[in-house]
């Protein structure tokens, strides 16, 4: 393993669990998309459950997902033919182990949730299945057409408010992991109308969700802001793979809007990528042409633009058809139809953003991190699922399947731990600073463009140490201040993460998945088949 220090404080705030308010459960889970709720689901079969949210339930990116769960349901797909696809599009990175186990559980997953009546799309008797980059087969399951993650996250909401055992608080902003001997307890957390307090649990998991906000342009939320990935290092947790962040080719370009998603979905239906000239250009640059792997289209519209002078390119749907469109794409038709794009005659304008954090929270194979009773699972963890470059739509897959796992170990540890709720006195302060305070929301809008810029879709040596330069100078000025707002610890989270992410990425010298180094264009299986693995100077 390489590894990667940076030195940074415990805690975010001053801190003493005495003079606090305290609430208490058998399992908290900071998170609610889909590994957060299933999970919860899971665990409540023994225990109390709280379920911590930064925002409201529907601002998490399993909501905001369009394109699907990738599970094996036709007769002529097989799990060889899923595992194969996922280890090729993960570069050398996977855990075969792994693989193999979040695949062959995929089809339980489907049917559980249809058992808890998941509107899954249907063709005829059976369930619909799409295509989508990287697969060598039809095995993308959907519903709503383009709004499975809405449809999914309804779904897991339903069945976890229906259970006594769960509670979900949702604008809750956890701060930082309570932790003492490395054994975590809890969690340090503030609510606008409650303030300050502590939640004390038997087994805490981290189902934080993703990183998209960290650069400038992104399908993310705005709470993607990678606290869980923060909060995890500074408690002592090792973490893996955070150069690898995936870019997704396809996000709506409206100069002055927000990117939107154009799922993947789309190519798999029939879709091309083309030029201002009309011209389909993925031909050029892989066989497989729009539906290979997302880091080799998202690469190849990044070159392709720099070589035409374009600031995007289009996605051609015209000769699939407006109402066709409408009735499986519904979501993106919208979309389109509020910029006045008439899919019928229109090209959609469309580049990469940032959109699936591949690293996170080093897991083994029962979602446990190196912290005693510390769990992590979902976009947050970085399981070995996904190597160097995530295949479409394993996302979902991934946190249902480790969601259950990890609940249904937790449930087994609640029921064998019959003792207390254990409480830590904890105190952590903090002295005030002499340096000059620095306006938050520019360091975070120069932070984001800085990322975009130099730690993007290509990078190289030079540009690295700059970004490494200018996010320490930003952090002597923000992470030595006490601040006390959810955009105040946000900003020194993205910090914290933005500098490992520019770090880890200077650090692989070669070109491997959704990394690419223009001053390393080839891959180092020699020095570099292996995981870069950060961790801090100190913890508790």
């Amino acid at each position: 393993m390489i590894k990667g220090p940076l030195e940074t404080r415990r805690y975010l705030a001053r801190l003493d669990t005495n003079a606090l308010g305290h609430l208490y459960t058998d399992c908290l889970i900071i998170g609610g998309g889909v590994a957060g709720l299933r999970c919860a689901i899971e665990a409540a079969r023994t225990g109390q459950v709280i379920a911590l949210l930064k925002d409201k339930l529907s601002e998490s990116n399993t909501y905001h997902a369009q394109g699907g769960i990738a599970v094996v349901i036709r007769e002529d797909d097989t799990f060889e033919s899923h595992i194969t696809d996922t280890l090729k599009t993960g570069c050398g990175l996977c855990d075969p182990e792994i693989v193999k186990k979040v695949v062959e559980a995929g089809p339980a997953q489907i049917q559980q949730l249809l058992q808890w009546s998941a509107p899954f799309d249907k063709d005829g008797d059976q369930l619909a299945v799409g295509r989508e980059g990287g697969h060598s087969n039809f095995r993308v399951a959907h519903a709503l057409g383009d709004a499975t993650g809405k449809a999914l996250s309804n779904t897991l909401v339903h069945q976890a408010r229906q259970n006594q055992n769960i509670k979900i608080f949702e604008q809750c902003f956890a701060i930082d992991l309570l932790t003492k001997d490395n054994c975590c307890y809890g969690v340090f957390c503030f609510h606008p109308k409650h303030g300050y307090q502590c939640i004390w649990a038997r087994r805490t998991v981290l189902a934080s969700g993703g990183a998209g906000q960290l650069y400038r342009e992104t399908t993310n939320p705005a709470g993607a802001t990678a606290d869980g990935l923060a909060m995890a290092y500074r408690a002592g947790a090792v973490l893996n793979d955070l150069e690898f962040m995936q870019f997704h080719p396809t996000t709506l370009y409206i100069a002055g809007a927000e990117r939107k998603l154009i799922t993947e979905a789309l190519r798999g239906a029939g879709g091309y990528l083309v030029d201002r000239a009309g011209r389909r250009f993925m031909a050029d640059y892989h066989e497989m042409a729009e539906l290979a792997p997302r880091d080799i289209v998202s690469r190849a519209i990044y070159t392709h633009m720099a070589q035409t002078g374009a600031t995007n390119i289009f996605l051609d749907v015209r000769h699939l058809g407006k109402k066709w469109l409408a009735e499986r794409f519904p979501t993106i038709s919208a979309l389109c139809k509020s910029f006045d794009i008439n899919v019928d005659e229109d090209l959609i304008p469309v580049r990469p953003s940032a959109h699936y954090m591949v690293g996170g929270v080093k897991t083994d194979i029962n979602g446990r991190t190196n912290i005693d009773q510390l769990y992590c699972c979902g976009e947050a963890a970085a399981t070995g699922l996904h190597g160097a470059n995530r295949l479409a739509s394993n996302s979902l897959l991934e946190g249902l399947v480790f969601g259950r796992f990890v609940g249904e170990l937790i449930a087994d540890e609640i029921a064998n731990n019959h003792g207390e709720v254990e409480r830590r006195t904890i105190k952590y302060e903090i002295a005030q600073s002499k340096r000059t305070v620095l306006d938050i929301p520019d360091v975070t809008n120069s932070l984001r463009a800085l990322m975009w810029r130099n730690v993007g879709i290509e990078r190289c040596g030079d540009r690295l140490d700059e970004t490494v330069e200018l996010i320490d100078v930003w952090r002597r000025y923000v992470m030595d201040k006490v601040l006390d707002t959810p955009q105040g610890w946000q900003c020194q989270n993205m910090l914290t993460v933005c500098r490992l992410i520019a770090d880890s990425a200077r650090r692989r010298q070669e070109t491997r998945g959704v990394h690419c180094r223009t001053d390393y264009p080839e891959t180092d299986d020699k020095n570099f088949a292996q995981h870069i693995e950060v961790f801090p100077v100190t913890a508790d």
